[in-house]
């Protein structure tokens, strides 16, 4: 990942728009219909300024499956994707990679079935404080995914529709658990930059190269520390593993160039 701090975000946006006109456009037409909707219990809830949750059966009626309500807009779902193929300008850190991968994947054929669609919800919201960030949204099965939204990390269930809290880093975060090479004192408003889930265990990366631990079967937050004071020290990833004698490790990179090897028999 390129280099990130606060006080460059602007200078990257800059140099990249990550303004989309063509959504701009659907979102003027759709903030039009709110107001000229007189209806006080339309199908989309539009009273409440919001857009309800999406099932296959609504899809197979014809709704959007992101539930954007087409036939009230001035302008079409069709004509929206090609003022959006023609002006989206996509980010590149190596020039023409696009074009060069492009080429080593697999073809595929238009209408084909390559997944089908289950559900779309706005129960729960994912923030990513910016476009170059990753791994902020888990799956670790069909029902289970974990995100991160705001300062809190939540897993939502497809099946309840639930959403729990498992951690919070606004305040004051600190281990319960005492371990070699812990901080004890833990860290205060932590900005998430990574996320990895994986066996019961989660693993949080934070711009100032924070690693949070936390064992989703245990109480209270496993093991902290920071993995380098080096003024460019955003962790880009984090990866959980088993090794060859299947110990759980965890792998972290950071923007100072390092990658680290973590054991987490704690």
């Amino acid at each position: 990942m390129s280099n990130y701090h606060d006080d460059h975000v602007e200078d990257m946006e800059d140099d990249y728009d990550m303004d989309d006109p063509a959504e701009d456009m659907v979102d003027a037409h759709h903030e039009r219909g709110l107001r000229d909707s007189d209806s006080e219990d339309d199908e989309y809830a539009h009273s409440n300024d919001k857009i309800p949750d999406t099932s296959a059966a609504d899809a197979r009626k014809g709704k959007d499956i992101q539930g954007i309500p087409w036939e009230r807009l001035a302008i079409t779902r069709e004509n929206y994707r090609q003022t959006r193929l023609e002006q989206y300008k996509n980010y590149e850190n190596i020039p023409n990679s696009g074009e060069a991968a492009a080429k080593e994947c697999k073809p595929t054929v238009k209408g084909g079935m390559y997944y089908e669609f289950r559900q779309n919800t706005r129960s729960v919201k994912s923030t990513i404080l910016h476009f170059q960030l990753r791994n902020l949204v888990w799956a670790t099965s069909k029902h289970d995914v974990y995100l991160m939204s705001h300062y809190s990390v939540l897993h939502w269930s497809a099946l309840s529709g639930v959403d729990t809290e498992l951690m919070n880093v606004q305040g004051h975060v600190a281990p319960r658990e005492k371990h070699p090479g812990s901080l004890l004192e833990g860290f205060s408003q932590t900005q998430v930059s990574t996320l990895a889930v994986k066996d019961n265990l989660l693993v949080a990366g934070g711009f100032q190269g924070e690693l949070i631990c936390k064992h989703l079967d245990r109480e209270g937050i496993s093991f902290c520390c920071r993995t380098t004071y080096d003024d460019n020290a955003i962790t880009n990833a984090v990866e959980i593993f088993n090794t060859a004698s299947g110990a759980v490790h965890f792998m972290a990179s950071n923007n100072d160039s390092g990658v680290r090897d973590y054991d987490t028999l704690l």
